[in-house]
């Protein structure tokens, strides 16, 4: 049976507008990818950076910034070789005449493009090197490395005045299937004031130690921490989830001879970095917390620790207590503390939770994608949940996102908005496989204290892909003025790139 189509009503109440540049539909993509170009300052002025710069403010003009990935865009000739792409924040919010298009083949670099290298299989954002810019950390796993399919590569893509430009290999793998930059996280795990990464390389934990050079080098050796569980890692996330001033990393993994079985393992940072054992987060009973696929941190609650959401839409069953998880999918949210996430505090919502637009339904993908950000100004971190295999009527994989408000209590349904192609004053029309909400991010790009909402469909027009803006008024997110944009604008080939798989985190 179809989900209930989110309906104008859900967005109704919203009335008051944020002015944003509106942008008119993608025309047909040009033949190839466009080189990098440095774009300036949306204002014409070479900014000054920032003391402390935002993760996402590529140019230091202290308006946030998007990345966004293509890891199937052909590039070169090159089938699913990949590129990343970068638009610009600015007072009037993101402005797509500032688009940045980075492949393999792009001036400064590294490597080259290659068929199946998926470069932005994974993407993160933090200044590497101090100097007052954010960059762009782009992972590549199915990059070969010499003979080694698979291998992977990690790269960063440097920020300045101008805008992203010139980059250096952080890492590469050294044996078949590593795939390192498959799944990739920065914080600072130490506490010194520089930003570390990490990656994933088969199910061993790699950590770069910042501040980083430009010729990309560490502050010391790449440091690996075996796992001897033989788990796999679904995903990633940093946060300070105690409070010591030290990020930790909470992942969410499943057992490897248990499809079902998932778990969120924590890491805490310390004084000499990242910890080698790991705790399980565990409910009030002592049994381990369900886990998911997708995880994200963020301030929901409004105090000083950092909150996880967990997304879990493989459906099957709790393997301590045998009984079904959530219908379509869920999240759930686990508060920070004093002692790190509180798994005895979780709240869980799917779309059969009270005040929640739509119905659970099998497969409809609830928690796809995860982003959180404060959408009214409130103090309070919102969270974007993506929903990209929802029906919309006989309109079979449609999608749709959903946006949760946060309270001193956590989130709550009650007040939850939601948007797809067939929302007044959305353009485009639902349309199959489409997978609306693929990706999602809140973003504050004007500055205002609201941040807007990002949408990515990477099914659109048969896995073209493409992308979508909504503003934010007084009372959140809303379809009105929200614009849309692809390769057109982008000016790359659009087969089969799937534009708009990820945003940078």
């Amino acid at each position: 049976m179809a989900s209930r189509a989110l309906g104008t009503a859900v967005v109704l109440a919203i009335t008051v507008v944020t002015a944003l540049i509106t942008v008119p539909n993608a025309q047909a993509s040009t033949p190839a990818p466009a080189p990098a170009t440095a774009s300036a300052s949306p204002t014409g002025a070479v900014p000054t950076p920032t003391p402390t710069p935002r993760r996402d403010d590529f140019n230091g003009d202290g308006y946030p910034d998007v990345a966004f990935t293509a890891p199937g865009a052909t590039v070169g000739g090159k089938a699913k070789a990949g590129y990343v792409g970068v638009v610009y924040g600015s007072r009037s919010g993101l402005r797509t005449p500032t688009k940045q298009v980075f492949t393999q083949d792009s001036p400064g670099i590294p490597d080259a493009a290659e068929a199946d290298d998926a470069f932005g299989g994974s993407m993160v954002s933090a200044d590497l090197d101090r100097d007052g810019y954010s960059d762009l950390v782009v992972g590549a796993g199915k990059e070969k490395v010499g003979s080694s399919t698979s291998a992977g590569s990690l790269t960063v893509i440097w920020g300045g005045a101008h805008g992203l430009s010139g980059g250096a290999t952080l890492l590469t793998g050294n044996e078949p299937y590593d795939e390192i930059g498959g799944k990739t996280a920065v914080g600072d795990f130490n506490g010194d004031g520089a930003m570390d990464v990490v990656t994933l390389g088969m199910s061993n934990t790699h950590v770069l130690s910042g501040p980083f050079k430009r010729d990309g080098s560490a502050a010391a050796p790449v440091r690996e921490i075996r796992d001897m569980d033989d788990l796999r890692y679904l995903d990633l996330a940093a946060g300070d989830f105690d409070g010591d001033g030290r990020d930790d990393l909470a992942a969410v993994v499943h057992d490897s001879d248990e499809f079902d079985a998932r778990r969120i393992l924590i890491r805490n940072g310390g004084a000499t970095g990242l910890g080698e054992n790991c705790t399980v987060v565990r409910r009030t009973d002592g049994y381990r917390l369900q886990g998911g696929e997708t995880i994200a941190a963020g301030r929901i609650n409004g105090d000083k620790y950092a909150d996880l959401v967990v997304g879990r839409t493989v459906e099957g069953y709790d393997s301590d207590l045998d009984y079904p998880l959530a219908l379509g999918g869920m999240i759930t949210y686990v508060p920070g503390s004093t002692t790190g996430p509180r798994g005895d505090r979780a709240k869980v919502f799917n779309q059969d939770s009270a005040g929640v637009p739509g119905a659970a339904e099998v497969h409809d993908g609830f928690g796809a994608s995860l982003s959180i950000g404060d959408m009214n100004g409130d103090g309070y971190g919102d969270i974007a949940v993506g929903v990209p295999y929802e029906d919309l009527g006989t309109t079979k994989n449609a999608g749709s996102v959903l946006v949760l408000p946060g309270t001193a209590a956590g989130p709550t349904g009650t007040g939850t908005v939601g948007f797809n192609q067939d929302t007044a004053n959305v353009p485009g029309v639902a349309e199959t496989n489409d997978e609306f909400g693929g990706a999602a991010k809140l973003v504050d790009a004007n500055r205002d204290g609201r941040t807007e909402l990002v949408v990515g469909a990477s099914g659109e027009n048969a896995h073209a892909g493409s992308l979508w803006v909504f503003p934010t008024t007084a009372s959140g997110v809303t379809a009105k003025g929200s614009f849309t944009f692809g390769h057109g604008t982008l000016g790359t080939v659009a087969t089969a790139a799937e534009l708009g798989s990820s945003f940078d985190r």
